[in-house]
């Protein structure tokens, strides 16, 4: 099997381990940064065209700060986002707020931040204009049901939770109208975790034939489509990158024949990609506890599903590099495991990995989306510390690992002798 490179030896993360036990996440800025900037100038043609990077992917403001360097905006959605953005001393525009069954003060947070609001039920019209008031820039979620294929992490449209039909579009809109709002977006995101690029140039001529229509019946021009995430990464190694560029000029093709050839105001594009931006550029190092020989041969770690859940809840691939071993042939059948108290805890399944032995360190490919961010505390297992491998070659902390402290921080022990039983 061809091998995914690493942007650390051995060496490297054998000296980084003296101050930093394992697990841990670490991610490569100069991959994350390289990616980015190659993301913005895809789509340079486009005055004032937008990544919003989904916060759910990595919620960590030192990457976050590295983004909006440049010129990133932010995707949340909940009210634990929109106070990391507030943190960030983030606001208005730089906001998108995308959520579903929003609370009372997820709306009002959002609208005291300024942030470009994207409802995503017909219902929630009149729910935001009595909890917060309506803002004068208002977006919808569109799902397009059987126009369009989802996929085992967002599921069919048809069967989705998010999102307006396209009549509830008309109606939506209608009723903007008559409140006296004057400005208006349209958002939509139906895939998750997609290589192919012409997945999003049918979706951008989706969204750019129903504004035109929309745009004509209704009497109304929109600022901005945001055309969603859900740009893929190559977990394997077979895998190719989406092309950004080949994906642009599709988009640009159909702007220029459908807004343009209209005679539609220029529409600003945004995306909100999260995996993408990450995921490629962060890794799971963990060590070998156990080397067990049963049934089967496993891979015993110091990592669990809790540090990276995605291979357990989705049957996900991430590829496996056992330092120092990478010349070595693949020709010992393991299963991967961690200690949770769950058959599934399993980072992978029948995987051909060269002989492993304890101590040996382990790196969990594109675990820089969706990793950490989704990690939890069953078993009392804590969550690891994230690190940042800098330009320089420099490695910093960007988040320092859970202790037993914090783990225990919101229960009170004092209180439980005077508990009755």
């Amino acid at each position: 099997m061809k091998r995914k490179k690493l942007p650390f030896s051995k060496e490297q993360i054998n000296i980084i381990t003296e101050n930093y036990p394992t697990p841990f996440h670490i991610y490569e800025e100069k991959g994350m940064v390289e990616y980015a900037e190659k993301f913005n100038n895809a789509f340079s043609w486009n005055q004032g065209f937008k990544e919003y990077y989904a916060i759910k992917a990595a919620p960590n403001p030192y990457l976050m700060k590295i983004l909006r360097n440049l010129d990133f905006g932010i995707d949340c959605s909940s009210l634990t986002e929109l106070v990391f953005a507030e943190k960030m001393g983030m606001s208005g525009a730089e906001i998108m707020f995308t959520s579903n069954d929003t609370t009372a003060a997820e709306f009002q947070k959002a609208i005291e931040l300024g942030a470009i609001i994207n409802l995503d039920d017909i219902s929630h019209i009149d729910f935001l204009e009595k909890q917060a008031g309506l803002p004068e820039l208002v977006c919808f979620r569109y799902n397009p049901g059987a126009l369009k294929d989802g996929n085992i992490i967002i599921g069919n449209p048809e069967d989705s939770k998010y999102g307006f039909t396209r009549e509830q579009l008309f109606d939506g809109y209608k009723i903007l109208k008559e409140k006296g709002v004057k400005r208006f977006g349209i958002h939509t995101m139906v895939a998750s975790n997609e290589l192919d690029p012409d997945y999003f140039v049918e979706t951008a001529e989706i969204i750019f034939e129903l504004i035109a229509e929309l745009s004509e019946k209704l009497d109304i021009s929109f600022e901005f489509a945001n055309l969603g995430g859900g740009i893929g990464i190559p977990y394997k190694s077979e895998h190719k990158q989406v092309d950004l560029e080949y994906m642009s000029k599709g988009i640009k093709n159909l702007y220029n024949k459908i807004i343009t050839g209209n005679g539609l105001k220029p529409l600003k594009l945004f995306f909100e990609s999260g995996r993408a931006i990450t995921g490629p550029f962060g890794y799971l190092v963990s060590t070998v506890l156990h080397i067990k020989e049963t049934y089967k041969k496993y891979i015993g770690l110091d990592a669990s599903m809790h540090n990276l859940m995605r291979p357990a809840l989705y049957g996900a691939y991430h590829h496996i590099t056992v330092l120092g071993k990478e010349g070595k042939d693949c020709n010992q059948l393991y299963d991967v495991t961690g200690s949770l108290c769950e058959n599934n805890d399993k980072f992978a399944i029948n995987r051909l990995l060269p002989e492993t032995k304890p101590g040996d360190l382990v790196v969990i490919h594109d675990a820089g989306a969706h990793g950490h961010s989704m990690g939890f505390n069953y078993n009392g297992k804590l969550r690891s510390a994230e690190l940042l491998l800098r330009k320089n070659g420099e490695v910093v902390q960007i988040r320092r690992a859970e202790t037993i402290e914090d783990h225990f921080a919101t229960l009170d022990f004092n209180a439980l002798p005077d508990f009755e039983v």
